[in-house]
């Protein structure tokens, strides 16, 4: 008996809608990552993308607990020296609650060619709407 080894071209791909309105971040961020991974189907195979797509909506209602709100501090650099950004999640829920999501989903898929092309199907949107109507997607309870 052979161990089954999924292959590019014969992976079938679902479109997924998740509400993240009251949701935790870091617990919707796990739960989407490894639907983006394939984790949930038999035939996921470990160095192949065998996940599926998933858009999340209402970004901006996703909540932190404790005070992770105003001690945690998102960081980026602009490659010029002493280009260092910071700014808390407050501000950044408050701005660019997309990016936050997105950056807790990425940080915890493959940091690798792979990972990446997992995270290219991920789909956040601020409020409610989304420009994905025509693929059908399925609604997820997280």
């Amino acid at each position: 008996m052979k161990t089954y080894m999924a292959k590019p071209g014969e992976v079938e791909r679902k479109w997924y809608v998740v509400d993240a309105t009251d949701k935790t971040l870091g617990r919707l961020a796990s739960q989407v990552a490894a639907i983006l991974r394939g984790k949930h189907k038999p035939q996921y195979t470990p160095h192949v993308d065998t996940g599926d797509f998933v858009i999340i909506v209402n970004a901006e209602k996703v909540r932190l607990t404790g005070k992770k709100l105003d001690k945690k501090i998102y960081y980026h650099h602009s490659r010029y020296p002493g280009g260092l950004k910071q700014m808390t999640y407050r501000t950044l829920l408050k701005e660019k609650p997309e990016l936050a999501v997105r950056k807790a989903v990425e940080g915890m898929l493959p940091h690798n060619r792979l990972g990446r092309k997992m995270a290219r199907k991920l789909k956040v949107y601020r409020g409610p709407d989304h420009p994905h109507a025509a693929q059908k997607p399925e609604v997820l309870e997280l």
